[in-house]
């Protein structure tokens, strides 16, 4: 498995947040060496001990800058404009998800506005949304550092 990939545990509804659930994933996830990311709770992923956390672009807040945490854990962010880029760079984000590339949605950037987007943040870009084997040479023309996706992984 490439050293580079990582799983986001999506859950925001933390009255059914699975503990159990998300220890035996954490163990899986290591076992395999493959970085595990907890989204919009960065105290249970510290405490967790998991490799980081995901502040999603909704998530406005900067509680977590009060924890302290070694320079291993990695804090993401995802933005889907230029206003948001600035949020996630005040909430110090280590690496920042840039959406939506490809998939025809609200956020819908397309390559060239997402080239665009990308050269206002110095933070390591991924792409995310709508990636497929069919459009990923297309990924070649930005200065994306990686890619993410649900429906690339079906």
């Amino acid at each position: 498995m490439d050293p580079q990939t990582g799983v986001i545990y999506r859950n925001y509804n933390i009255k059914n947040l699975d503990f159990e659930e998300i220890l035996k994933l954490r163990n899986f996830l290591k076992k395999n060496k493959i970085k595990f990311y907890l989204s919009n709770n960065l105290k249970l992923a510290l405490k967790l001990r998991l490799d980081g956390a995901y502040v999603p672009s909704f998530n406005k807040n900067f509680s977590h800058l009060s924890y302290t945490y070694n320079n291993k854990f990695m804090i993401l962010g995802s933005a889907h404009n230029l206003k948001e880029i600035r949020i996630k760079e005040s909430q110090k984000v280590d690496l920042l998800f840039i959406s939506s590339i490809f998939k025809s949605n609200q956020n819908y950037l397309g390559v060239n506005k997402f080239k665009i987007l990308s050269n206002y943040s110095d933070k390591k870009i991924i792409a995310l949304g709508g990636i497929s084997k069919n459009n990923l040479k297309k990924l070649r023309l930005t200065r994306a550092f990686g890619f993410a996706g649900i429906s690339y992984f079906r």
